[in-house]
């Protein structure tokens, strides 16, 4: 089914008798059984369903880990100076933070460092690094969320008799950074099944296996709400381990138990329940606003203090910076020309603004992604280069093809993962690199307008009890993500905008009563204006969410795309 939007629905297929099989072994619902089958659930995942499955270190017996733990605890014991280098976003600073937190609880002075993105530009660069060893003067440097890419400056480092640990989990080529301290399981190595974990969970595991191989009395299980933080914020696969790590953690998470938490809600006059998207949609977006318009170290002092005056300033302050990073957010996107892109019709949008603050592109390409389901690259002028980042859809690896780019020199330099990356361009270059990458995605035959839905509902079988044995399967989110729905012959009552952002009205089939929806969707979509003025019926796409307002419960439908001339049923 062709939806306005241009994407080919179809119903998840699954092998009948495997399904059947799975729902009298475990007594499973149909479209329990379904998902399980569709998403390949191993034997792990699907116990964790019903009852609690132990965090399990996986890397006790690895040799990554064992080289780095060995030279810290060298380093430790000698009293070097060590100082932390992390990224600029969740991931970094919370990697930073876990490994600064542990190093003051064994009593370690430590430096750490946050790039700003606008003066020391991305990860481990070598002009970053000439400038850290002139003031800090550190023996032995730790490289987290970022490094992979920094052959050069790790050469500088060795040249000057440095030790370098990376923890990293970007894509990453041979030739590797020249240390023998280097855990990425995306590398070739004996742990690339491990490669959808990001970087907090790597800094989580070497912290933990470094207490246990020192039998050391620390507890760090405190940090894991934000290792949970960083996971979701920086869109990696809620499955395998990372979800026994988050279903296992927050079944007796409250909220009430983290002051920074706690305080934001406060600050926010926020009066409703802790949710997972709040992770994603309130917290981080907030933390990240640090690193895109100002200074990331902020975060690292957040995470890391335990002064209640100094949070709640800082507080103030990221909540203050986050509502300017909206409103720059919200003006730019209305300046966006949308029917101009849908209509060039590249595969891979790629959008130049000279005068665009460099520290929203990533938000700016985010959105793109989402509203045309496609790859999508923004840049913007940064004294005489471009910057870029790139958001990309599941199957389109953005990372490995901007390392390709470098290969060939149409790019300067950059780095990234198979969701997202970064990289710098000369103007002259643009135009180039813009047809490269788009012939790389026909070549590739990518199809990416093809999504599935599990299947049709109708609006009279939504309720409390369909919808808690649907959330039997969270936490949804990527690789796992919230299961859609396909609901035939509705027309749209009470369209109403709300905050010029989203759009509110019920939904009503013939035999139902009428039932509460929201879209996110672009207000200058084809979406919206179907849902705001076509009076006819249509068949739509949805998923199920509850939604909490002044300590009430209610389901609320979220309308993902429109289908106008379904398949008969």
């Amino acid at each position: 089914m062709q939806s306005i939007s241009g994407i080919t629905w179809e119903e998840t297929q699954v092998n009948k008798r495997i399904k059947d099989k799975l729902k009298i072994d475990l007594g499973y619902s149909d479209l329990i059984s379904k998902l399980i089958i569709s998403r390949d659930f191993t034997k792990i995942e699907i116990d964790s369903i019903s009852h609690l499955i132990d965090i399990f270190n996986p890397f006790l017996k690895n040799s990554d880990f064992e080289k780095s733990q060995t030279i810290l605890k060298k380093s430790l014991d000698t009293n070097k100076n060590i100082l932390i280098i992390g990224d600029y976003d969740v991931d970094g600073c919370v990697s930073t933070s876990l490994m600064v937190n542990f190093l003051k609880k064994i009593g370690n002075k430590i430096n750490f460092y946050i790039p700003n993105r606008f003066n020391d530009g991305y990860g481990a660069n070598i002009k970053l690094i000439k400038k850290l060893l002139k003031k800090v003067k550190p023996d032995l440097i730790i490289l987290l969320d970022c490094g992979s890419s920094s052959n050069e400056a790790v050469n500088f480092l060795k040249l000057n008799n440095k030790e370098i640990i990376i923890i990293d989990h970007h894509e990453i080529y041979p030739p590797y950074p020249d240390t023998e301290y280097l855990i990425n399981p995306k590398k070739e190595c004996d742990y690339k099944e491990y490669d959808y974990l990001c970087s907090s969970v790597l800094t989580y595991f070497f912290l933990d296996y470094f207490i246990k191989k020192n039998k050391l009395q620390i507890s760090i299980e405190d940090n894991l709400v934000y290792v949970v933080l960083a996971t979701i914020c920086d869109v990696m696969p809620l499955r395998f381990l990372n979800r026994l790590i988050i279903t296992n953690y927050l079944k007796n998470f409250s909220i009430k138990k983290n002051y920074i938490f706690k305080k934001i809600y406060s600050l926010k006059n926020i009066n409703k329940p802790f949710e997972l998207d709040d992770f994603g949609f309130l917290i981080g977006p907030i933390l990240n606003s640090a690193g895109r318009l100002g200074d990331a170290n902020k975060i690292v002092h957040l995470l890391t203090s335990k002064n209640k005056e100094i949070i709640d300033k800082l507080l103030q302050d990221l909540i203050k910076t986050n509502e300017k990073r909206k409103k720059i957010e919200n003006d730019f996107l209305k300046k966006i020309d949308f029917e101009k892109i849908k209509t060039d019709n590249d595969d891979i949008i790629v959008l130049y603004d000279k005068f665009l603050n460099e520290g929203l592109i990533g938000i700016i390409a985010s959105r793109l992604k989402d509203h045309f389901n496609k790859p999508s690259i923004v840049l913007t002028k940064s004294n005489n280069i471009l910057k870029a980042s790139a958001r990309s859809t599941s199957n389109f690896n953005i990372g490995k093809y901007i390392k390709l780019c470098i290969d060939k020199k149409i790019i300067m330099n950059g780095g990234g993962h198979n969701l997202a990356a970064g990289f710098t361009i000369k103007k002259e270059n643009l135009n180039i690199f813009k047809t490269y990458i788009n012939k790389i995605f026909k070549e590739k035959k990518i199809m990416q307008n093809k999504k599935e839905y599990i299947s049709e509902l109708s609006l009279n079988a939504i309720n409390k009890s369909f919808f808690n044995d649907l959330n039997m399967l969270t936490p949804f989110g990527a690789n796992n993500i919230t299961p859609s729905f396909l609901i035939r012959n509705v027309i749209i009552i009470k369209p109403k905008i709300i905050k010029e952002k989203f759009l509110s009205f019920y939904l009503k089939s013939k035999s139902s009563k009428s039932f509460p929806a929201i879209s996110f969707n672009n207000l200058e979509s084809i979406i919206t204006k179907m849902l705001m003025y076509n009076k006819n019926e249509f068949s739509v796409i949805v998923q199920i969410k509850e939604n909490q307002w002044n300590n009430k419960k209610n389901l609320q439908l979220v309308v993902l795309d429109i289908i106008t001339q379904p398949n008969k049923a």
